[in-house]
């Protein structure tokens, strides 16, 4: 008898042996079976291979046989290789209206599941393109025309996350040389010296480097000390080079990144104002110099990416602790909480109106001229401000505050940051000291100052 199967274990091998005695068909059939994980698995009957693919059936014996086996003739127990036989395969088509075989839709399923990349699916299946594949797939699998026992799955379109932003497709366009303006022109001012008919600038980086070899004199064979004094030389002209080499790579991070018209680079960067925020910015522009522009890019849209996802997950969450618990409730809550700002500035622009109050009636010229102050006075709507930069460090009063004033976040922790020091300084903070340090309009001014004052950040002076 052939050698057993060295991966299948002693009861196994037990259970695939040969009976000596008289068995039938169907018991023979079984002895070359095992059922593992709800599968069949077939095993040959004299070399107990498994059979994964192609395989004999004798007809008489009801024996599984492997092609090894069977093109060797041989025989075993109470069959013999003159018996007649049926060849299985996976060779043939499983679905209507396809041409993918049995053994083509195994490799589909098995390399999905091992790799769950439709570029390793299709080097499994060399004779199909990567569009081929997915379309066959979404259409017998995923759109069960296969069977119609095929799983089915739901589809909720409200809960679908929208279209996500494709990053790094935003580049800098102005790399290029700048135009060549006139002296007396504000873009040539905004070149900070640079002269693009030349390349260079007025004022070079590292301007002195010249300075090395203004000094460096001839030095005669015969000077006893030549060799010394040369290699000294030779070594001052290396420093140089370095200094220049310097000087050329400092060139090309400000051609490369847009920085030679320095006005359009910063409004580039504002596009990072409310993800990345300026500070983070402003100190991640210093790494330039390590970079390749389009890695740099990819640096900041990747941050603003994030930037965005939090806005979202910010915006959620505030949506989620009002009860709602879909994308379409939100959505309705935004829209209807949108028309109730609007009914409400409109509501307070009809009380305002001298016409319906009944004390400006006395005075006839007054409601013309209050009709319109009071259109100019209307209060706005309140900023959306969840998920701005800062959001987190506010407290519940504070959010408020900077939604009801039109503040961000991040500008109301600078100018807290400002009135704090100023009362750690003094002990106190005047109305007109905070005026004058702000500079922000009047009336943020005082709220902000009122607010402060009444959550105890800062005090007023003894009067």
């Amino acid at each position: 008898m052939a050698n057993t199967n060295t991966d299948l274990t002693e009861e196994d091998a037990a259970d695939l042996q040969f009976p000596k005695g008289e068995q039938s068909s169907s018991e023979k059939t079984l002895a070359t079976e095992i059922l593992k994980n709800d599968v069949i698995i077939r095993f040959c009957s004299n070399c107990f291979k498994e059979l994964i693919s192609r395989y004999v059936l004798c007809e008489i014996c009801k024996l599984n046989i492997c092609l090894q086996c069977f093109s060797k003739g041989a025989e075993f127990g109470c069959h013999r290789n003159n018996h007649s036989y049926r060849l299985f395969t996976t060779n043939i088509i499983l679905f209507e209206n396809s041409d993918w075989t049995a053994e083509e839709e195994l490799k589909l399923l098995d390399s999905l599941i091992n790799y769950g990349n439709w570029g390793l699916v299709a080097l499994e299946l060399p004779n199909r393109t990567i569009s081929d594949i997915k379309e066959h797939y979404n259409y017998f699998y995923l759109d069960r025309n296969s069977h119609k026992d095929m799983p089915k799955f739901e589809k909720e379109i409200d809960n679908r996350l929208p279209e996500v932003t494709v990053p790094y497709r935003f580049r800098l366009t102005d790399s290029d040389d700048p135009p060549r303006y006139a002296s007396n022109t504000v873009g040539y001012q905004s070149l900070a010296g640079y002269n693009p008919a030349r390349g260079d600038f007025e004022y070079e980086y590292d301007k002195n480097a010249e300075d090395l070899l203004s000094n460096i004199e001839s030095i005669s064979v015969d000077d006893p000390y030549y060799k010394i004094l040369t290699d000294m030389q030779c070594s001052i002209v290396q420093s140089y080079n370095r200094r220049l080499k310097e000087r050329h790579r400092w060139k090309k991070i400000i051609q490369d990144h847009g920085l030679l018209v320095l006005r359009k680079t910063s409004s580039w960067l504002h596009r990072y104002d409310l993800s990345i925020t300026k500070p983070v910015y402003e100190k991640l522009i210093r790494f330039m110099r390590f970079y390749e522009p389009t890695k740099f890019e990819m640096l900041l849209e990747g941050l603003h990416r994030v930037g965005e996802l939090k806005l979202q997950i910010h915006r959620l969450i505030q949506l989620r602790k009002k009860g709602m618990t879909t994308l379409a409730e939100g959505r309705l809550y935004l829209k209807l909480q949108q028309i109730h700002y609007e009914n409400k500035k409109k509501l307070k622009l009809f009380r305002s109106d001298a016409n319906f109050n009944w004390r400006a009636t006395q005075v006839p010229s007054l409601p013309l001229r209050n009709k319109f102050v009071n259109k100019r006075r209307s209060t706005a709507i309140p900023l959306e401000i969840v998920g701005m930069p800062g959001y987190e460090k506010l407290t519940e009063d504070e959010r408020e505050l900077c939604a009801n004033i039109r503040l961000v976040p991040v500008s109301y922790l600078e100018l807290k940051e400002v009135l704090v020091a100023e009362n750690n300084r003094m002990g106190h903070v005047k109305l007109q000291t905070a005026r004058r340090m702000l500079k922000i309009d009047v009336n943020k001014t005082r709220k902000l100052y009122d607010f402060l004052v009444k959550q105890g950040y800062v005090g007023k002076p003894n009067s």
